[in-house]
């Protein structure tokens, strides 16, 4: 076979070319080897494997060369795939050729423990390691199951903006700028506009970052995240979570089928994430998640918002995705649907994941009376001139609706297994971290 017959192909591909000698564009992650053998563990960007030097099989020049190539060195392998059951990735490569693409020296981040400090600080090279590297193909499948399922579900992608003259959940953690002399804020959420959008669209879903400023240093709070919001005209809110549900598994269901390798990679149980997608989930008020708490020795009262060991404990006891519904109207949003049977109460619904993650997902039915939105705005303290165009959608054809956001982080690093909501982003953002 000549070099211009031999194809260059990726390692994900490797399986195809069993007993073919290929070609290989691929990084040195790090070496090993002894007088008369070189192992070589490989990446490039699809997947991860392992590179045999013999030194009988080889010139002593390439021999040598491999011996001396340096960790994170960029360069061409030319050989032969062959099986090897003893590698998670089950394929090797018996290299016969070595070319030098890129040199690198004094690599920082060498074979040994780091702290978490020193890997963020050089996350734009921590990026190429196999946590990240699973991690963040994780994610990838996570948006592109999201458009997959809204797109088969009738939906219309809507971008909202990202700087408002308002704030739609009516905090004071904003982020503000000056926009030409006047105030403008990052958004928190694309919600009030997702809601335009249904009542031009019907069904519409917003996918974009948020920004809360937010002095947190738990491991579930970034300062910028991804939000999916969805809005969808003549729902009401059990039709929602019938749809929240559907969302929440299609999504795993997807990691299961394309991202085997990676959740190995993270020894994350599979079976366990298959046995989240059974539907439908559990359905428990308010009411009796706080009586249910304070059965198992919680100190809580009716009216407090739940924190992470309540919501832990919550998840944990049915052992599957959980909602929580009909929050007290006083620690939600001013937009949500009030109870018909109850003044105390909004018609919400939170789902929160087992294993200690939390709520992923959070959402209500929107209230549709003009009035009494029009006093809750006045109530909040917020601009009412800020809110116009708002009301405007209860003045002209308001329709029965509902809607939720679901945090991607929180969903990538529930999916993932992982301990902290920073590995779920390739940059992330946090009281304590704008760089890189």
């Amino acid at each position: 076979m000549t070099e211009t017959t031999i194809p260059t192909i990726q390692i994900v591909d490797a399986p195809k070319y069993v007993g073919q000698t290929v070609k290989i564009g691929a990084w040195l992650r790090q070496k090993r080897g002894s007088g008369k053998m070189a192992f070589l563990q490989l990446r490039d960007g699809t997947a991860f494997f392992q590179g045999v030097v013999a030194k009988a099989d080889v010139s002593e020049e390439l021999f040598d060369l491999a011996k001396d190539l340096k960790q994170e060195t960029s360069l061409y392998v030319t050989g032969e795939i062959h099986a090897d059951d003893r590698s998670s990735f089950g394929y090797e490569i018996s290299i016969s050729g070595l070319e030098i693409i890129g040199e690198s020296q004094d690599y920082p981040i060498t074979p040994k423990e780091h702290g978490t400090d020193f890997l963020f600080d050089e996350r734009h090279l921590y990026l190429r390691h196999i946590k990240p590297f699973a991690t963040l193909k994780i994610r990838n499948t996570l948006i592109a199951a999201t458009y997959e399922f809204f797109n088969q579900e009738g939906f219309i992608k809507l971008d909202a903006p990202l700087m408002t003259g308002s704030a739609p959940e009516g905090t004071t953690d904003l982020f503000e700028t000056d926009y030409f002399g006047q105030s403008a804020y990052l958004s928190q959420t694309g919600q009030l506009y997702a809601e335009a959008g249904a009542m031009a669209f019907s069904k519409v879903f917003t996918f974009g970052p948020a920004f809360r400023a937010e002095k947190s240093k738990t491991r579930r709070h970034l300062t910028e995240f991804w939000m999916i919001e969805p809005e969808m005209a003549f729902m009401h809110q059990e039709q929602s979570l019938e749809l929240q549900e559907r969302y929440f598994a299609f999504m795993i269901e997807k990691v299961l089928e394309r991202n085997d390798q990676e959740l190995d990679l993270l020894k994350r149980d599979k079976d366990l994430l298959r046995s989240y997608t059974e539907l439908p989930f559990p359905r428990v008020s308010y009411d009796d998640a706080i009586k249910l708490l304070q059965d198992n020795d919680f100190d809580v009262e009716w009216g407090v918002d739940f924190g992470s060991p309540e919501e832990t404990f919550l998840a944990n006891h049915f052992s599957k995705p959980v909602f929580i519904t009909n929050f007290p109207k006083a620690i939600k949003a001013f937009y949500m649907k009030r109870h018909p049977d109850r003044d105390d109460v909004v018609i919400s619904a939170d789902l929160l994941a087992p294993e200690g993650y939390g709520e992923i997902i959070g959402g209500s039915e929107r209230d549709t009376d003009y009035d009494y939105l029009k006093a809750q705005i006045e109530k909040e303290g917020l601009d009412m001139e800020e809110y116009g165009w708002y009301l405007d959608l209860r003045k002209y054809g308001s329709v029965p609706h509902s809607g939720f956001g679901l945090g991607l982080e929180r969903m990538v690093t529930f999916v993932t297994g992982e301990e902290h909501i920073r590995e779920a982003i390739p940059f992330p953002r946090m009281t304590h971290r704008l760089r890189p």
